[in-house]
């Protein structure tokens, strides 16, 4: 029997790669066959059987016959093997004919479907030199060096052929210098340069002499780090040997400047060349175009492009990706279709990276749309869309708001076998999280650990985030222990967050307790936390301690940025204190900080609350002298201030001026002057602002709605209360049903007919105030119309059955939500199974509870949202463990935290 005895001699590996890589798989390899083996494919020196997988036995048997190729047999065999199969196979069987081994290997690929991984060329070569066939060997070792298509596939390789350069026992095969050169080039191509070193150091000991492919290789790799000093010490060794630069040489020094974003230095090589009687090639120009494009000098990149010709070069698909890329992200969208077009009229198809570029650009645009038609054309051409196209449309999609939509584009790339990864889940999170549906960006957190990709700080910072948006403040902080139990560490970013959400709720002062604690855990406080912690402190009317902590900052070496400023001049202009606010504004140039137009807008807007027209004015020409051009929130404050004193034509006027400065209204806007028209009684110049709203792409918000149920309501509707005197957050407590269907008719009547957001507005605000019956009708006023309702609509009649015990009706409209693929919400559940217990109705909660399960929430969120913040609280101790058997008695698996927090829970309940 053929053993083959791995050497335990170390040799060199990266930092925190380890020897097992290579060692782990070759130790596994038995050396043996069976006796039933048919002899005509074995090696005469074949003595031990042993037993062997029925699949290896199946080879056997197969490669036996002289035409092995077109047996009927193989095509069923096929299928069963893979890479790591077909390794197994080359080592159960070391004595196989190497003619035979080879052929296979070969045939196998051949097969498009079928690549050979890294780890099966080696039982090969090892059949292969024991048998002494070294040309073959050497054919074989070098498509295996450059078949590798990760750095652990070139550590293995790595690993493997130095062991064979050493080892004595028959199975050494030394690297020759072609050989060597394949290495270096492998490493260089994932710019490993610290092995790349060793290897050279290697070669030079074994006595083979480096040639200039061996020195470019080396330069080359130095290059692509931007290390040009360490890349010229070989281009010292070329000279050194008699050698000449050439044209791969000066190509790279032109990479390894613009890397260094010397792109002068670079233009001098790319000259010299010339000089040097060395031919420019494609590379060598778009090494330097692209390092133009990347120092943003796309007009001279350009220029070089239109000389390409003169030099005898054409531009490949790489040349027009560059420049297309460069021109769209400096939103020359026009020039990069031109480019677009021309490449494709001279022949040059487009590549998967040029359509991901305009599909990227397009979604920036927010053309979603459209970047999704050009992935159809790509598909149609056979381009297959890599991970990074997909992320590009998910993520416009997910920054349109149309969050469901990206996610139905993660069902398409998984249909299609591109693998999501982390960065693919942190966009949708971030969508998610951004739409206000945190309880959905958690469950994607469940996928991701499901599809073993780590989650990054990045998604658990988004997740803390939307918690905080949410006021999900203790689901924040228990994310933050579970951000460290699975080994990643809270930044500035998440603390910073942590602390903003504190001060939006009123927490200051345990904001103040985290940024206190932040020294000992070597994090500083940073501008934006005490920017955060210093507007919690104006918001909570503690004026002076948010003086106190300006101070601080600025002693502490932290500079305020604008945004600081901003906050403070709020605090002053809440006090009543505009002239103070005013100074603070005028001072900020001296402190190296230029007011914005925020800065300018609040104190603007706190003039106009006080009718201090006049005052405003100056604010506003002092704001335009300063070169700072209005926005739309200035003219809107104005508008406000105009429809409160009764001033419709100023208001008018304000209208007029905006359209001069090109400003285009925004949604408060057209709500302001629907309400100013409304307070004058003009109901159809109301009603026709609305339809320019809608016109403008805008849709009406629950305020909105609000405004134009008061107005309709003086029309001789009756109100308990005078319309004019009317809250608006009253009006949903008062108004009648037959108003809000005056409502749909008036926006028949004036081209804009309700929608499904009309209707969900409405059944919100009706539902706020539990009046379930009306928004029942109109439920199924909206179903008899032929829309289907919102998601939000579902949301708020649950809640709504829940709050009036009205359990039954709130199950039909969660198991409706579900039906039309809607995920409910956390706080709806908690509702109805804390109600459904509440009212001793045990079954009922605990079948809700099964149901809840099934739909693929996060179960740590699951644990934390109903069962500690809803049972527990209500010291519902029993049903807490009840439904916590449940879940475990489900497989749903909880982190230790949770299960932590649980326990604490349940003993501390259970002590008192």
């Amino acid at each position: 029997m053929i053993q083959w005895t791995v050497l335990s001699t170390p040799f060199p590996f990266r930092s925190g790669q380890s020897i097992s890589l290579f060692f782990s798989l070759i130790k596994s390899f038995p050396f043996s066959v069976a006796s039933s083996s048919p002899s005509s494919i074995l090696s005469p020196d074949e003595s031990e059987p042993i037993s062997i997988d029925p699949l290896s036995s199946q080879l056997l048997n197969l490669l036996s016959h002289p035409n092995w190729q077109k047996h009927p047999s193989l095509k069923n065999l096929i299928p069963s093997l893979s890479p790591s199969r077909l390794s197994s196979f080359l080592s159960q069987n070391p004595n196989l004919n190497p003619h035979i081994a080879f052929s296979f290997f070969d045939y196998l690929s051949r097969i498009p479907s079928f690549k050979p991984s890294v780890q099966s060329y080696a039982p090969l070569l090892r059949i292969l030199i024991s048998n002494k066939l070294f040309q073959v060997a050497e054919r074989t070792r070098l498509s295996m060096i450059k078949s590798c298509g990760t750095t652990e596939d070139v550590l293995f390789v790595m690993g493997f052929v130095r062991e064979m350069n050493k080892c004595d026992d028959g199975f050494r095969f030394k690297l020759n210098g072609w050989g060597y050169n394949t290495l270096l080039m492998a490493l260089s191509r994932f710019v490993m340069v610290d092995d790349m070193k060793s290897v050279y150091n290697e070669m030079l000991n074994d006595m083979i002499k480096p040639d200039v492919y061996t020195f470019n290789t080396m330069i080359n790799g130095y290059c692509k780090l931007g290390n040009v000093a360490e890349a010229e010490v070989y281009l010292s060794k070329i000279l050194q040997a008699g050698l000449r630069p050439d044209t791969h040489t000066y190509t790279s020094f032109i990479l390894g400047h613009c890397r260094r974003k010397d792109v002068n230095t670079a233009f001098k090589v790319f000259r010299e060349m010339q000089n040097k009687g060395c031919q420019r090639n494609v590379v060598s120009y778009n090494n330097l175009i692209h390092g133009l494009c990347e120092t943003r000098r796309i007009d001279e990149a350009m220029k070089l492009f239109l000389e390409m010709g003169d030099d005898g070069c054409s531009p490949n698909v790489r040349t027009y990706t560059i420049l297309i890329d460069a021109l769209c992200r400096l939103d020359r969208r026009v020039e990069a279709l031109s480019l677009f077009d021309e490449m494709r009229e001279k022949s040059c198809e487009p590549n998967v990276h040029t359509y991901t570029v305009l599909i990227d650009d397009l979604c920036k645009d927010s053309k979603c749309d459209e970047a999704r038609e050009l992935l159809n054309v790509m598909s149609e051409k056979g381009l297959v869309p890599s991970v990074v196209t997909y992320n590009a449309l998910i993520d416009g999609y997910c920054k349109k708001g149309l969050v469901d939509v990206a996610l139905s584009i993660l069902d398409t790339m998984e249909s299609k076998s591109c693998i999501p990864n982390v960065r693919t889940y942190n966009e949708l999170i971030s969508g998610f999280c951004r739409a206000k549906k945190v309880h959905k960006a958690m469950s994607l957190l469940d996928k991701m650990l499901e599809r073993k990709l780590s989650p990054s700080n990045v998604t658990f910072n988004l997740l803390v985030h939307g918690q905080c948006k949410e006021g999900e403040i203790d689901s924040a902080f228990r994310l933050l222990r579970l951000m460290e139990e699975n080994g990643l560490a809270p930044d500035e970013w998440t603390y910073g967050t942590l602390v903003d959400g504190l001060c939006e709720r009123g927490r200051v002062e345990e904001a103040n307790a985290i940024c206190s604690s932040l020294k000992e855990k070597g994090i500083k406080v940073n501008v934006a936390m005490y920017t955060a912690v210093i507007d919690g402190h104006c918001k909570a009317e503690k004026f002076d301690f948010a003086f106190t902590l300006f101070k601080k900052m600025i002693e502490e070496g932290c500079s305020p940025n604008t945004c600081t400023y901003n906050v403070l001049i709020n605090g002053l202009c809440k006090q009543g204190k505009q002239l103070e606010a005013a100074q603070l504004l005028e001072s900020m140039p001296e402190s190296g900080v230029e007011p914005t137009i925020e800065s300018y807008s609040i104190l603007i807007e706190q003039l106009l609350k006080e009718c201090a027209f006049d005052h405003a004015d100056k604010v506003f020409s002092l704001m335009i002298s300063t070169g700072h051009k209005p926005d739309v929130c200035i003219y809107t404050s104005f508008l406000v201030a105009y429809h409160n004193e009764g001033k419709l034509k100023e208001a008018e006027d304000v209208m007029a001026k905006m359209a001069e400065a090109g400003i285009r209204p925004d949604l408060m806007t057209y709500t302001v002057m629907i309400d100013g028209y409304g307070r004058a009684g003009l109901l159809n110049r109301a009603f026709d602002m609305l339809k320019c709203m809608f016109d403008s792409g805008y849709e009406p918000s629950h305020y909105t709605y609000s405004v134009l149920i008061k107005h309709l309501s003086q029309g001789g509707l009756d109100l308990k209360i005078e319309a004019s005197s009317l809250n608006i957050a009253d009006v949903w407590k008062v108004v009648k049903y037959e108003t809000l269907l005056k409502l749909f008719d008036t926006m028949e009547e004036h081209g804009c007919p309700p929608n499904t957001n009309a209707f969900s507005s409405l059944a919100i605000g009706l539902c706020r105030e539990g009046r379930l019956e009306e928004a029942s009708r109109l439920f199924d006023h909206m179903q008899s119309c032929g829309m289907s309702s919102s998601e939000d609509m579902y949301t708020s009649m649950v809640n709504c059955c829940c709050k009036l015990r009205m359990y039954e009706d709130a199950i039909r409209f969660l198991d409706n939500m579900l039906t039309q693929g809607f995920l409910p919400r956390l706080e709806s559940y908690k509702l109805l199974i804390c109600g459904l217990y509440d009212d001793g109705n045990n079954d009922k909660a605990k079948a809700a509870f099964f149901r809840l399960l099934d739909c693929g929430y996060n179960n740590d969120e699951v644990a934390w949202k109903l069962l500690i913040d809803g049972l527990l609280k209500r010291g519902l101790v029993d049903r807490c463990s009840e439904l916590l058997d449940i879940m475990e008695k489900n497989g749903s698996r909880l982190s230790s935290q949770t299960y932590t927090f649980l326990l604490e829970g349940l003993d501390r309940i259970d002590n008192k």
